[in-house]
């Protein structure tokens, strides 16, 4: 009679020398895709499967551009790199067309409320800086609002200062120009994507500068239309809400408390910045930026608590959005950053705004003031706290602005209360992760941290 137990122990060894399975790869880089576009699109990010199954690869859009650019101005010190620690940059567009600049199907302009292919431009709506430590330590995403007023080092179309979002558009307009004025032999498909690769260099030097010489290793861009197919693909979506909300202009209308959400009703969710229901919320940009994050945790949340990632039809899907909408630097490398996405969304990243002092008019546009050797310091001290997670020094300079100054005190991980509007957190009928249970939740404002691993309520 065969010895099952030996069997199955030998089976077990090859297993482990073969490595993970087809389909355990498939999982695990599917997730790295998701992760990083919900970071987007807010995050961008890729994912590459086995080679018998498809390899993103040989799909994605890659920009052969120079990383790290860092460069501080005059009479400020780059922040140091230690080795083996990286800085991601998520660029997520406004731009209402896919990498290769075409339109994208009338449904997707209906579900997004958000015009058509003519509508938006190339403004990088949202900025956010990840930095992952060396050793594994907790990551740090650093919301950059996209309103702050600042130098443009290149200076594109002749603007040399502007909003930190407006250098892509600038450099993309001014280099397109360019090529078709001066190269008649370069096509309009190829012209295009050298305005693109001109354009995230000139967005990467722009925020390196700005941040205080932060060496930026890489970047991760995504289209609106990246958001909404990933969120189509594994909606419904819990978020939970300090208020009951509604907006007219991006289609928000939110119960207080914890909720699911459709596709279009999470863009909706990213978008809104205003209340207009007579209700009394008062929103600002910095309340979006604070969405974009929560959306994240949940996104995140919701991948490590159920078993979204094994339908294949549904991975394939996320593959084809990478490579419609999705571009990176041309030494990202996928597999590595899988193992940090799988970590980010068990508890291992907390996200911060950075400081603004005053809302003002600049050049006839309503931006953010903001202090630069503020935005500095706080951006290395940030960095710092993540690099050495022991430090508890306070990473947000009290201010008195209109993004809150200081940083909170206490815990702001799942299941922790914070200070600031502690009504929220009440849940909806039905409201449940796959197995049954409901997801704890904590309370915070936009001036403070927030940490992955729950589902954060917030304005």
């Amino acid at each position: 009679m065969p010895d099952h137990s030996n069997t199955a122990a030998r089976s077990a060894r090859a297993a482990h020398r073969r490595g993970p399975s087809r389909a355990q790869v498939l999982r695990r880089r599917a997730f790295t895709v998701v992760t990083a576009v919900a970071a987007l699109a807010l995050v961008g990010g890729g994912v590459a499967v086995a080679r018998t199954v498809v390899d993103l690869d040989t799909g994605i859009h890659r920009s052969d551009i120079h990383l790290p650019v860092a460069g501080a101005s005059a009479g400020s010190s780059a922040v140091p790199q230690a080795q083996g620690e990286s800085n991601i940059l998520v660029m997520g567009l406004d731009s209402r067309r896919d990498e290769d600049g075409n339109v994208l199907p009338a449904a997707t302009y209906q579900a997004l409320h958000a015009g058509d292919g003519s509508d938006g431009g190339y403004n990088t709506n949202v900025l956010m800086l990840i930095h992952i430590p060396a050793g594994g330590g907790p990551a740090i995403g650093i919301s950059i609002p996209r309103d702050d007023w600042t130098t443009l080092p290149g200076a594109p179309d002749g603007n040399a200062t502007g909003k930190i979002k407006q250098a892509y558009g600038y450099e993309l307009d001014q280099t397109l120009r360019h090529i078709v004025n001066t190269e008649p032999g370069v096509t309009h498909d190829d012209a295009y994507q050298q305005a693109r690769s001109a354009a995230r260099q000139e967005e990467i030097t722009t925020v390196s500068q700005f941040l205080g010489g932060v060496w930026i290793n890489h970047f991760i861009e995504v289209t609106r239309a990246a958001f909404y197919d990933i969120a189509q693909a594994v909606q419904p979506i819990q978020v939970c809400l300090n208020e009951t909300t509604s907006d007219t202009y991006s289609g928000a209308d939110f119960h207080q408390g914890l909720q699911s959400l459709d596709a279009s009703q999470a863009l909706s969710f990213v978008r809104q910045r205003r209340d207009t229901s007579g209700s009394g919320v008062e929103l600002t940009d910095l309340d979006r930026e604070r969405r974009e994050q929560a959306f994240i945790v949940a996104l995140a949340f919701k991948l490590r608590h159920e078993d979204v990632l094994t339908n294949f039809p549904l991975v394939q899907h996320l593959i084809d959005t990478a490579k419609q909408d999705i571009a990176l630097d041309s030494g990202f490398d996928l597999l590595s950053f899988a193992g940090d996405a799988q970590r980010f969304a068990g508890g291992g990243i907390t996200f911060q705004t950075l400081p603004i002092v005053r809302y003002g008019v600049e050049d006839g546009q309503d931006v953010n003031i903001v202090d630069l050797a503020q935005i500095r310091s706080t951006t290395a001290a940030l960095i710092a706290a993540s690099d050495h997670p022991g430090t508890t020094a306070s990473a947000t300079p009290t201010t008195g602005g209109p993004a809150g100054g200081g940083t909170t005190t206490g815990e702001t991980g799942a299941g922790a209360t914070s200070a600031g509007k502690a009504t929220a957190g009440g849940t909806s009928a039905g409201a449940s992760t796959a197995g049954g249970t409901t997801p704890s939740t904590t309370t915070t404002s936009a001036a403070q941290p927030l940490a992955s691993g729950g589902i954060p309520c917030v304005n």
